[in-house]
C-alpha cells in the first residue's frame, strides 16, 4: 500500500503546514491535526492488511498502535519507538454493567498498557515523532500518567525527559513511575494549568520537544484505541463509546479515528460518543449544557487526579468530534465516581478513579434516558487500579469524608486476634 501524503492542518482556520519542523499550534492559535489524503486508499485492502498483522509475536506489528500505522504515522519500522503497547482486553462489564443498567456493556481496559494507562498509545507516537525530529530532550506537564509514560518511552530510546507536575497534586503510584524511569521531575507551585503554561514556554525557549496532548502526533497514537476495539468486535460498530474527559485528547482521537474509518468505508455507521468529566473539573460539560462560550475552570478539584484539568488544550478538537458523532457531554460527582469505581473493582477488573467516570457517566446517561439500556456500549478505562492506591484504601476504610465521599460499598479491612475462633467469628462460620 502506498504511503499517504500527510501535513499538519489547523482545526480552527484550516491552514496547512509541512512536517519538516516541529509545530504544535497554528499561527492563529488553533491546535493542529495530522491530516492525510485518503482519496486513493482502498478501505477493504487496508482492513485486510491490519487483519494480517493481528497476532504478530514481535516487532512493530505486535504493537496495538503500529499495526495500524498507515493511519497513525507511516514510518519505516526501524524509526519507531515501541514497547508493543496496546493489545488491551475488552471485558464484559459484569457487576459494573448491572450497576449502570446496561445489558450490553463492555469495558476496554487501557490500564493494561506497559506503564498502566492509555497514555502509552499516544506516547509511542509522540516519542517516535521526537526521534523523527532528532530531539534529545522531551518534556511534559502532567498530573501523573503522562509523565510515567513519557519517562518510560524516552528511556527506551535514550532521550532525556523533563516533567513538570503540580506540587503535592499527583498520586504517588504515578510519581513513583516517573522517578523510576529517570524523568527529571520539577514540582511547581501551582496547578496543572500553571504547569502546562510553563512547559510550553520552556519548550519554546529551550528547544525541547513538547509531548503533552497539544502535540498532534500524540492524538494519532490514541486513535488506535478505537481501531483495536473495532477489530476485537470484528468491525461491528457499538452504539456508544463512553470516555473520561480531562485534557480531551482521548475523545478527540477517538472521533478522528472513527471519522477516518467511516470515510474509508471500513465502518458503515457512526457511533455516538459520550465524554464524562468530573464536576469539579468540567469546563466542556459546562459549555455543552449551558450553551455558553468555553471558559476554563480556574481551580479544578477532583479525586480523579488524571482528569483534574481546568483548561484542556484539546477542547476545540473534542467539540468537533462530538458534533460529528452526535455525541454528548456529562459530568459526575465525586461520590458517583468512587461508587462506580467500587463496582468496576468488584467486577474483578479494577481501574483508577478517572477511568470510572466512564461507568458513572454511562449510569447517569441511562438513568436520564439518553442511552437505551439495550444499547451496545463500550466504556474506556484509562488507567490501572494501582495508579491511585490512596483513593482505593480511603474509600474502603470510609476515610474520605473530608472530600464529601462516603464508602457506600466499602470493603473494610478487619483487625483480629491470631486465633481460629477469631477467624471463625470474622467469617461468620
Amino acid at each position: 500500500m502506498h504511503r499517504m501524503k500527510a501535513c499538519l492542518k489547523c482545526v480552527r482556520c484550516g491552514r496547512d503546514y509541512e512536517l519538516d519542523q516541529p509545530r504544535y499550534l497554528c499561527d492563529c492559535g488553533g491546535t493542529l491535526d495530522l491530516h492525510r489524503d485518503l482519496s486513493g486508499v482502498d478501505g477493504e485492502e487496508l482492513k485486510a492488511l491490519w487483519e494480517s498483522r493481528w497476532g504478530a509475536k514481535r516487532g512493530v506489528d505486535a504493537s496495538g498502535v503500529w499495526r495500524y500505522r498507515e493511519l497513525i504515522f507511516d514510518l519505516p519500522p526501524e524509526e519507531i519507538v515501541t514497547r508493543q503497547e496496546g493489545n488491551t482486553r475488552l471485558y464484559p462489564a459484569g457487576k459494573a454493567g448491572e450497576y449502570a443498567g446496561l445489558k450490553h456493556f463492555l469495558l476496554k481496559h487501557e490500564g493494561e498498557n506497559p506503564t498502566g494507562s492509555f497514555k502509552d498509545r499516544g506516547m509511542t507516537c509522540g516519542v517516535t515523532a521526537a526521534k523523527f525530529y532528532r530531539a534529545r530532550n522531551v518534556a511534559c506537564a502532567s498530573t501523573g500518567n503522562t509523565s510515567a509514560s513519557m519517562a518510560s518511552y524516552a528511556a527506551v530510546c535514550g532521550m532525556n525527559s523533563v516533567i513538570f507536575i503540580p506540587e503535592g497534586k499527583i498520586a504517588y503510584g504515578k510519581l513513583a513511575q516517573a522517578l523510576a524511569f529517570g524523568g527529571r521531575t520539577l514540582q511547581i507551585r501551582g496547578n496543572f494549568d500553571d504547569a502546562m503554561a510553563l512547559v510550553q514556554e520552556v519548550c519554546r525557549e529551550l528547544h525541547i520537544y513538547l509531548l503533552n496532548s497539544i502535540n498532534p502526533f500524540r492524538i494519532e497514537g490514541q486513535k488506535a484505541i478505537g481501531f483495536e476495539i473495532l477489530q476485537q468486535l470484528d468491525w461491528q460498530v457499538p452504539d456508544w463509546f463512553v470516555i473520561p474527559g480531562g485534557n480531551l485528547g482521548n475523545n478527540s482521537a477517538l472521533s478522528k479515528g472513527m471519522e477516518e474509518l467511516y470515510q474509508l468505508g471500513i465502518i458503515d455507521r457512526i457511533p455516538r460518543i459520550a465524554v464524562i468529566q468530573a464536576e469539579g473539573a468540567a469546563p466542556l460539560a459546562h459549555m455543552w449544557k449551558q450553551h455558553t462560550p468555553f471558559e476554563p475552570v480556574r481551580n479544578p478539584e477532583t479525586i480523579a487526579t488524571a482528569i483534574k484539568i481546568g483548561n484542556p488544550v484539546s477542547w476545540e478538537k473534542s467539540l468537533r468530534g462530538l458534533k460529528w458523532s452526535n455525541g454528548v457531554v456529562e459530568s459526575v460527582s465525586e461520590q458517583e465516581i468512587m461508587d462506580a469505581k467500587a463496582m468496576v473493582d468488584a467486577a474483578g477488573i479494577g481501574a483508577e478513579p478517572a477511568s470510572c467516570c466512564s461507568v458513572a457517566g454511562a449510569k447517569k446517561l441511562v438513568d436520564t434516558g439518553v442511552i437505551d439500556p439495550e444499547a451496545t456500549v463500550v466504556g474506556i478505562l484509562t488507567g490501572n487500579v494501582l495508579k491511585d492506591p490512596d483513593a482505593v484504601i480511603g474509600y474502603h476504610k470510609d476515610e474520605l469524608g473530608h472530600l464529601g465521599i462516603r464508602g457506600t460499598y466499602a470493603n473494610r479491612p478487619q483487625v483480629i486476634d491470631p486465633t481460629l475462633d477469631a477467624v471463625r467469628a470474622a467469617l461468620n462460620l
